[in-house]
């Protein structure tokens, strides 16, 4: 029997090895990659805390209404005043005398207006005896009309200076306290000028700045828990009134006002507080390290551990948005409690890659 010359040989054992199916090497020598993992827990929301100051719902600025030179101030910063309370006044002088001009102003028009009267009757007495005409009758009557209507000027300008007048004194709109002033005795102020500031004490609110991305945890919270700073113990509570429409164009913060309830009187105006949410999200949230979120094309994702074969396998995942110096993020959805994650070298694993757990991570 001929045997197969060496180069036939050669050919077929090229042939069988091009059949057989690649395995590389690497893959079957290549130990499990060690990685640090946790194990993904859900823990109860927090409730969201921010420091604010106790501030008046209601503050007026008081001013005088015409002009003049401020002859008494009876009220200080802080003082407890009632509706009607006389705060301030100025010289009266000139609105007297304007007052006085309208009485004068006023009985010349009714004297003029007893004179027409005395001259109507005499005009008609004599056109009933055909000895005036009808002509000087109608100018007497017109006469008389036009003094009345004088006298009903004059009338409407004396109450108007006497109301004048009462613009000397600067009277309490409502209860409240005193929170600023702003002249002195002996300054001369215009109409309009700012001379007192009077706050409402049945109403306060509590000011606070919440930073952008957390507008939208409160805006559905109702209930806030406000606290002294100096005194934990003392509390009251209140409800979310207003919040900004728009951002602090320097902080970037949203400026929210929570209306107090019935507070007690050591929340006064200036107090420092904080104003705890208390009624957030009751669903429990899940939190991962910033480290083991990896961002393929801007979509969000994290290596997920089979506990069975001790593989990973890539999760896309939904964030919620956090500052850059938080070190922890919030994942809205794709993973539950209970689940293995990969914390540390993630850029370094491939999709079914066998991994070998090492260190645990505690939350």
């Amino acid at each position: 029997m001929k045997r197969p010359s060496p180069a036939t040989m050669l050919y077929i054992a090229t042939v069988i090895v091009w059949s057989l199916p690649y395995q590389p090497a690497a893959a079957e020598n290549t130990p499990p990659r060690p990685v640090v993992w946790m194990d993904v827990t859900a823990g109860r929301s927090q409730a969201l805390s921010f420091a604010g100051v106790v501030q008046p719902r209601v503050e007026t600025e008081l001013a005088f209404r015409v002009l003049g030179r401020v002859i008494a101030r009876q009220v200080e910063t802080g003082d407890i005043v009632r509706k009607g309370d006389i705060l301030a006044e100025i010289d009266p002088l000139t609105l007297q005398l304007a007052v006085i001009s309208a009485q004068a102003d006023l009985r010349n028009a009714n004297a003029q207006l007893e004179n027409a009267v005395i001259n109507e009757q005499r005009k008609r007495m004599l056109a009933a005896t055909n000895t005036a005409s009808v002509a000087d009758l109608e100018l007497a009557e017109q006469g008389l009309k036009s003094a009345q209507a004088n006298v009903a000027k004059a009338q409407a300008n004396l109450a108007k200076t006497r109301e004048q007048l009462g613009y000397a004194r600067l009277e309490a709109e409502f209860d409240g306290v005193i929170t600023s002033t702003s002249v002195e005795v002996g300054q001369t102020v215009t109409a309009g000028q700012a001379v007192l500031k009077l706050a409402r004490l049945d109403q306060r609110d509590v000011i606070i700045d919440v930073p952008e991305a957390q507008v939208s945890s409160i805006t559905s919270s109702n209930h806030v828990d406000v606290a002294l700073q100096l005194d934990g113990s003392l509390r009251t509570s209140g409800q979310v009134r207003e919040i900004a429409p728009q951002a602090d164009a320097d902080t970037r913060t949203y400026r929210v006002k929570i209306a107090l309830e019935k507070p007690p009187e050591v929340f006064r105006f200036g107090a420092v507080v904080t104003a705890t949410f208390t009624e957030r999200q009751r669903i429990q949230a899940v939190e991962v390290p910033r480290s083991a979120i990896v961002e393929k094309n801007g979509v969000p994702s994290v290596w997920v551990i089979d506990p069975n074969t001790l593989s990973v396998s890539s999760r896309t995942v939904v964030l919620e948005q956090t500052g850059p110096e938080n070190p922890l993020v919030r994942v809205k959805s794709g993973l539950t409690a209970e689940e293995r994650v990969v914390v540390a070298g993630v850029s370094e694993l491939q999709e079914g890659q066998k991994i070998r757990p090492g260190q645990e991570m505690r939350p």
